[in-house]
């Protein structure tokens, strides 16, 4: 069980990606954070900036592509409130990808959520469900399934994967 715990934990870390957009700096040795779009519409009044078609986001070893990232301001300060992403959603880093149909990161509560068919998978390993809910300042996390998508994992003992079966 902590085994699943532990790996659940490290499969999740590929979704604090999403946080680069809102901590720039903090764990990225200062890179700067590249997003390519189709379009930008920046909403001065309702304190939003939206990256609409073919989104990649970038900052040091992490990605981001999705079909529209929507990064929200606080009111007061400037500083990002939420970040999220819709449609497509998949966040690469080495050999940890995150896929969801919407991913949300809350800054405040350090809360990353990945809705719509959540996967996350690293190497060989793989959990899924409903929704998978990341607290970031924890190290915790959370996988639910409802009566239609039960919660799933896939944890091969190391060295153990599908190819090292007929190994000797």
């Amino acid at each position: 069980m902590k085994r699943i715990v532990a790996v659940v934990c490290m499969l999740l870390l590929v979704t604090v990606a999403i946080s680069f957009a809102a901590a720039p700096g903090k764990d990225s040795g200062g890179q700067p954070i590249v997003i390519k779009s189709n379009e930008l519409q920046a909403d001065t009044k309702n304190r939003t900036a939206t990256f609409i078609g073919k989104v990649v986001a970038k900052q040091d070893t992490i990605t981001i592509h999705t079909d529209k990232l929507v990064v929200r301001y606080a009111e007061k300060g400037g500083d990002v409130e939420k970040v999220e992403a819709f449609g497509n959603v998949r966040i690469v880093q080495a050999n940890r990808i995150g896929t969801a149909q919407q991913a949300v990161y809350y800054t405040k509560d350090g809360k990353i959520i990945l809705s719509g068919s959540p996967k996350v998978v690293q190497g060989k390993d793989m959990v899924s469900g409903s929704e998978i809910t990341y607290f970031v300042n924890e190290e915790k996390s959370v996988v639910t399934g409802t009566a239609n998508t039960r919660v799933e994992a896939v944890i091969y003992p190391k060295g153990k994967g599908p190819d090292d079966a007929a190994k000797p």
